[in-house]
């Protein structure tokens, strides 16, 4: 039997954690992959790093931003894996995730999808995650005026992708 990397009177509260922030890591995760199923396995191995790294958790930002940047840092892996680029990111090109057909009206997904990697990432960290720029600088390693600089950046392409069916000028 494997020992726990994380001493016994430092173990994290699992099912507390997955509780408050399953369905939120597994919502940014799918539409981070475009994927419900990879995006379910990027979620665990999520929380088997939270798990074995607990003790490494520096508690200088909250659980949710460590939480979330792990996260991040998973699906980015999932992205750059030869695996992914020969297999999933073809068949992902016209893909309809099923987490994506449940929405109604998927046209401002489908516009947050189509922006730059740099520019999605704050704005599903902003809107759907509904964190603060200073976690969101923490979570991608990056200063609060770059996150303010790529949001605004970020909404001025979807004001344009979008004109006509969310507003009118």
């Amino acid at each position: 039997m494997k020992k726990s990397l994380v001493p016994k009177q430092e173990l994290p509260d699992m099912q507390k954690l997955i509780s408050e922030y399953g369905n939120q890591l597994l919502r940014m995760c799918c539409l981070y992959l475009h994927d419900l199923h990879l995006a379910e396995d990027a979620v665990q191995e999520t929380y088997i790093k939270v798990y074995e790294n607990w003790g490494s958790y520096r508690k200088d930002c909250s659980e949710k931003t460590w939480i979330t940047a792990i996260a991040i840092n998973v699906c980015r892996s999932y992205l750059r894996s030869k695996w992914y680029k020969l297999w999933l990111a073809p068949a992902n090109e016209n893909y309809e995730s099923s987490y994506e057909e449940k929405i109604k009206d998927d046209t401002v997904i489908k516009e947050i999808t189509k922006l730059k990697k740099k520019y999605r990432e704050v704005i599903l960290l902003f809107y759907y995650e509904q964190l603060k720029v200073r976690e969101i600088a923490d979570i991608l390693h990056i200063t609060e005026s770059a996150v303010t600089v790529r949001l605004t950046r970020a909404r001025e392409q979807l004001k344009i992708s979008l004109k006509g069916w969310y507003y009118d000028e």
